[in-house]
């Protein structure tokens, strides 16, 4: 009786196996086909011209260099406003706020917000952030925007990271007398880093391919910084329209420009797979570090 049971669970055994591994195909082939079409069709564009100008009819030239340098402005802005506000959040959350109701409701609150479809963000930043603050269609109301959508997601992974530190690390720290800010910063902070830098990557991969929302807000200008003015039209770009890479796809993609669109999703891809890497060796560094 027993070698029935032994055999029916070897059976079984094996058919989950089969199943675990057969998904775990699919997905490798899925991803390998995808990356397989794209470059195959959209490799043959990428050149030094594409990534080093800007379309214009007098020069014949189709290039994406104003929506690199745009997509460049958006992450950096958007991170600027949300990293701060989010691990912020988190602290407060996770080391200075007694559970109860307010922090229920501000955590549901969080979820719901992650929640919400990307052209709602889109829609909102129109109006409150363009039209009520007068930012109109540009680089700014684009990053406001996006800093409200990835907000939930750096102030999770935060939250995550901030509870895998031991709580022996805590009673340590203020038993010989520390006070607790000085115990977040010196202690609790850079123990957490592998988990929070993950997040604030992960946010950038948000950003990098999103559309929606900037369709609304950031518009879809592709020149380049007016370099006349110097240093002053780098920042006076921030006030500028500008249109993201995933914004230049989307519109090749709508004047059947499918060369070009293609181009522009090879860009995309390789840059989401560095920012993949990237967090990786990154975390994989601090928890090096970390166990030294």
């Amino acid at each position: 009786m027993r070698t029935l049971v032994r055999k029916g669970k070897r059976w079984n055994e094996a058919l989950l196996y089969t199943l675990i591994y057969l998904s775990a195909s699919i997905s490798v082939f899925l991803l390998l086909g995808i990356l397989f079409y794209v470059f195959i069709k959209g490799f043959h564009c990428v050149n030094l011209t594409f990534l080093t100008s800007v379309p214009s009819a007098l020069k014949g030239t189709v290039g994406i260099a104003g929506n690199i340098v745009n997509t460049l402005y958006i992450v950096a802005l958007t991170l600027l406003i949300a990293t701060p506000v989010g691990i912020g959040a988190a602290i407060y959350l996770n080391e200075y706020a007694r559970p109860g109701r307010i922090v229920r409701l501000i955590e549901f609150t969080t979820e719901i917000l992650s929640g919400i479809p990307s052209i709602i963000f889109g829609l909102f930043g129109m109006v409150f952030f363009g039209m009520n603050l007068g930012l109109g269609y540009s680089i700014l109301t684009g990053a406001l925007t996006l800093a409200i959508m990835v907000l939930p997601l750096i102030t999770r992974n935060t939250q995550e990271a901030l509870r895998t530190v031991p709580e022996s690390y805590r009673s340590g720290a203020l038993g010989i007398g520390a006070t607790k800010w000085y115990m977040i910063r010196t202690i609790l902070l850079p123990s957490a880093m592998p988990g929070i830098l993950t997040g604030v990557i992960l946010a950038v991969g948000r950003i990098v391919g999103e559309s929606a929302a900037l369709l609304f807000t950031a518009g879809s200008g592709y020149l380049l910084p007016n370099a006349a003015l110097g240093i002053g039209g780098w920042f006076k770009k921030i006030l500028e329209s500008g249109g993201t890479l995933t914004i230049q796809l989307y519109l090749s993609m709508s004047k059947a420009q499918y060369d070009t669109a293609f181009g522009i999703a090879v860009v995309l891809l390789v840059v989401v797979l560095l920012i993949n890497l990237l967090t990786k060796y990154l975390a994989g560094r601090l928890d090096v570090n970390k166990k030294e």
